[in-house]
């Protein structure tokens, strides 16, 4: 169970709630930009009836989501949300966060991108993965050059956080995912072809995903080993549903 120190509008499209619990504490210092499982209350359910369907079942909404940060000393972390207003459980959750709300927690996983050794790096993000992106960006060594790739709702979701010198940053300003993916793949394959080494972290709507999987991978034949690309959403598509799809989509290889 994590319970809710502060909530608030990072940008006007993201809410960064802080959670603290005492098993915080004993986590791996290094999981920025891990990813969790957040189990989300009912509207009006209190603490005491949410540990007991935690414990007992069913199980209660579940959506996956990135550790921005940690501060282990003082047993909290930060998750940001995209506000979808209150469509979705989790945006809906975040909006009306305040101090002493609650959740449950599973994790964290393994951090996306756990050692920097390329000549250069790759980093493109939507809204939903600029958290995955920042940690990524954050933990890079400071010489690193490359790209950097975000697509934003409003030009007031720029946010600042520690970027290398030597990465050149897009931002992308639209509220339509699908002009974005135009955008963002016309950068892409404008970009020359080398022999060095490129690492990427790459997460978003999955038919973005899909195409940049088949120019870097098919085309370019850049390293699988070399990359994470991930799609985190599918337009028209809950999380559990898209979360099948990647199971099978995995499954069939």
């Amino acid at each position: 169970m994590l319970t809710v120190v502060a909530a608030w509008h990072l940008t006007p499209n993201m809410i960064r709630v802080t959670l603290t619990a005492p098993e915080i504490a004993a986590m791996n210092p290094d999981c920025h930009g891990a990813n969790c499982k957040l189990f989300l209350p009912g509207m009006d359910q209190n603490r005491q009836a949410f540990a007991a369907q935690l414990a007992e079942g069913p199980r209660p909404a579940v959506r996956t989501y990135t550790i921005r940060q940690m501060r282990q000393n003082a047993c909290e972390m930060d998750i940001d949300f995209v506000d979808h207003g209150d469509a979705g459980p989790a945006s809906a959750w975040a909006r009306r966060a305040a101090p002493g709300a609650f959740c449950g927690f599973a994790g964290p996983g393994p951090v996306k991108v756990k050692s920097f050794y390329a000549d250069d790096y790759l980093v493109i993000a939507d809204m939903s993965a600029i958290p995955v992106a920042a940690a990524t960006l954050e933990a890079m060594p400071d010489d690193a050059i490359g790209t950097a790739i975000f697509q934003i709702n409003h030009a007031d979701d720029k946010q600042n956080f520690r970027i290398p010198e030597g990465m050149v940053c897009h931002w992308i300003t639209t509220p339509d995912p699908q002009i974005a993916q135009d955008h963002i793949m016309d950068l892409v394959t404008s970009m020359a072809s080398t022999d060095s080494c490129t690492q990427t972290c790459i997460a978003g709507e999955s038919s973005l995903i899909k195409a940049l999987r088949h120019e870097l991978l098919i085309t370019r034949a850049m390293p699988k080993e070399d990359c994470y690309i991930s799609g985190y959403w599918k337009v028209g598509t809950i999380e559990d549903d898209h979360q099948k799809m990647k199971r099978a989509e995995a499954a069939a290889g």
